[in-house]
């Protein structure tokens, strides 16, 4: 059918043939001559598929499964992972949210199904391998416990801000940054950089030393477990240092959560254990009020 004024080079007719042939608009657009890559064009087709009351169900778009293939698995499934082998894709988290979102987008009963077991028994989580690459995204948790059991409230400041964590303490609040260190360099010493890149595009930009009047302390945390409590005063003008020259000011020691399950052996326990109570600190297990920093005063470790 074809109006006054209409200037479509394809009919009724033609619609319904390219509907029926095809597994996405893109590729109805292509049957009728058109350019599958106009947003303008698709939604044209559809408006004409709609009047015309045409069946869709078959269509993929990138998909490898239709809406009716989905309805299908979904009947017999009692678990995600049914679906996602019914509709033979592989299974990970982002096929789960997208399978997951079109199915509420199809107003499908999700209720019956329930989560997927763990492919993991829960028994063997404490033999997962330690990453070492995720130590600069678990420091800033580490310094908060550590501030946390010493009996000191910890925030995190608005973004951005050239500190990390904001620590209430008797003198005040301190503003901490923190840094981490995967392994030692050649040598075996710990070089930690402290600098920062001025607050640009550029991710190459020279990395520039901290304002002392912006960081009252630095905490560091070393991939075996060390962790240090650093004056900004004593950092001053530097970009990287070997930690090793600053053992005066080590806190803690969490080896204990830096080393893989499976090479910790029978006895993981009781050196665990050991391991906690040098993260606490020895004199915080009698009164944690020792703990008012008499470390920001000079190099007089906790």
């Amino acid at each position: 059918m074809t109006t006054s004024g209409d200037r479509r080079t394809w009919d009724d007719d033609d619609l319904r043939r390219a509907v029926e042939d095809n597994h996405s608009w893109r590729g109805v657009a292509r049957a009728l001559g058109l350019k599958g890559t106009s947003a303008g064009t698709v939604r044209a087709l559809k408006k004409h598929a709609e009047r015309l009351a045409l069946d869709t169900p078959h269509f993929t778009g990138q998909r490898q499964w239709s809406d009716r293939k989905l309805r299908e698995v979904m009947r017999d499934a009692t678990c995600w992972s049914d679906v996602i082998a019914g509709l033979g894709v592989s299974d990970g988290k982002e096929s789960r949210v997208r399978i997951k979102g079109h199915a509420v987008r199809l107003g499908l009963d999700c209720t019956s199904l329930r989560p997927s077991q763990p492919s993991r028994p829960a028994d063997e989580l404490h033999m997962l391998p330690v990453r070492p690459e995720m130590l600069r995204a678990a420091a800033p948790a580490l310094a908060t416990a550590w501030f946390t059991l010493h009996g000191c409230a910890v925030a995190l400041p608005m973004e951005p801000e050239v500190y990390d964590l904001l620590v209430t303490t008797k003198n005040g609040i301190q503003r901490v940054q923190v840094k981490s260190s995967e392994r030692p360099g050649r040598g075996g010493h710990w070089e930690v950089g402290i600098g920062r890149r001025p607050y640009v595009l550029d991710k190459s930009a020279t990395k520039m030393p901290y304002d002392p009047d912006d960081i009252d302390l630095f905490f560091i945390v070393l991939g075996n477990g060390s962790m240090y409590l650093i004056p900004s005063g004593v950092l001053a003008g530097r970009i990287r240092i070997y930690v090793d020259t600053y053992a005066s000011y080590r806190v803690a020691d969490a080896s204990g959560l830096v080393r893989d399950g499976a090479s910790a052996g029978t006895d993981a326990p009781r050196r665990v254990s050991a391991y906690a109570c040098e993260f606490v600190g020895s004199r915080g297990l009698v009164d944690p009020k020792v703990f008012a920093f008499d470390v920001y005063a000079g190099s007089q470790a906790v």
